[in-house]
């Protein structure tokens, strides 16, 4: 079924109740032979059975009947223009929301460079306390680098002004290890000499009765 435009349907509605001159007054006739049915706004054939079906109207019931087609055009007109600001207002507020609403921020928390760079200041912090000269270096360049990569411009900024507020450490130095060459072993002192009491042709022997040979 075809939806009838705002104008159309006032068209029929002003035509379906005003009231035309001379319509004021129907009569229905029967022809009482072959029993056909008409309506007349004047008299009925002669023999045929008649009916009123709408009297006859005064002046003032016309003038009522007009009016009252007049307040029910004018109602219609009020609530199709009260539909149409009600329509009007619901697509500005559905405008005013999708327009209120914050469009997605990117997060660099959530960034894949951010995730290496956490992961590669776990791996530095993983190795510290091992006596490397560098390892304060090495700390502080991967904290920076996950910063730059995990925090917005603003927050990194921030971060970068508290950071040159910190006293400047300076890292211990260690030198390479001394290689600790073992003295060589140092000679036994030769035993004492021994006093040679007397000797003969084969050996001597010292005052205790020790024999060398000769």
């Amino acid at each position: 079924m075809q939806k009838l435009a705002p104008i159309a349907m006032l068209t029929l509605v002003a035509a379906a109740c005003w009231p035309l001159p001379g319509a004021t007054q129907v009569m229905r006739c029967t022809d009482p032979a072959t029993g056909k049915v008409t309506y007349t706004d004047g008299a009925c054939h002669r023999g045929d059975a008649v009916r009123e079906v709408q009297p006859r109207q005064t002046p003032e019931e016309i003038a009522q009947e007009r009016q009252q087609a007049a307040e029910a055009l004018e109602r219609m007109h009020e609530r199709q223009q009260q539909e149409a600001r009600q329509r009007r207002d619901a697509e500005q507020a559905e405008r005013a929301a999708r327009n209120a609403q914050p469009l997605a921020r990117y997060d660099p928390a959530q960034s894949a460079q951010c995730q290496r760079a956490r992961q590669n200041l776990q791996q530095v912090l993983a190795g510290m306390g091992q006596g490397m000269y560098d390892e304060q270096t090495r700390l502080d360049t991967a904290q920076r680098q996950a910063d730059l990569a995990c925090l917005s411009p603003a927050d990194y900024a921030r971060t970068e002004g508290s950071r040159s507020y910190r006293p400047a450490y300076a890292p211990p130095y260690y030198g390479p290890p001394m290689a600790v060459r073992p003295l060589p072993p140092r000679p036994a002192p030769p035993p004492p000499r021994r006093e040679i009491a007397n000797c003969n042709v084969f050996r001597c022997y010292d005052g205790q009765g020790n024999v060398y040979p000769r």
